[in-house]
């Protein structure tokens, strides 16, 4: 099982070489809402404090939504009214793929387009 929320954020922060009170200064929340946390008094940070974050620690954003175990609110904004979208992810849901089937759709997504999705090609 991977790392819990908490745990992630204090990895990352301390291999950033931060204290919580840096990050907490960075990210402009307060400190105690960063131990609270790292601590797991607290399930996850909103979407925006993990964007926020993440950009100060360099590291991507989905480390911490998969930790939290949930989606970011704009992909369930992006798939409302995408019907074939959702069928999709629920058939990969339910084939349980390993990480490594994962990334081989998502470069099979990527050659649709020729090119890497992401950069809208």
């Amino acid at each position: 099982m991977g790392a819990t929320f908490g745990e992630l954020l204090r990895e990352k922060r301390r291999a950033a070489g931060l204290s919580q009170r840096q990050l907490a200064e960075r990210a402009s929340v307060d400190f105690s809402y960063i131990s609270k946390l790292e601590n797991g008094r607290l399930p996850a940070a909103a979407d925006e404090t993990v964007i926020r974050i993440c950009a100060i620690l360099g590291c991507p954003a989905e480390e911490f939504f998969t930790a939290a175990k949930k989606l970011p609110a704009e992909l369930g904004e992006s798939l409302v009214g995408e019907p074939a979208a959702i069928r999709f992810l629920q058939e990969a849901s339910r084939l349980q793929l390993s990480q490594k089937e994962w990334e081989k759709m998502l470069g099979e997504l990527h050659g649709l387009r020729g090119g890497d999705a992401r950069e809208g090609k």
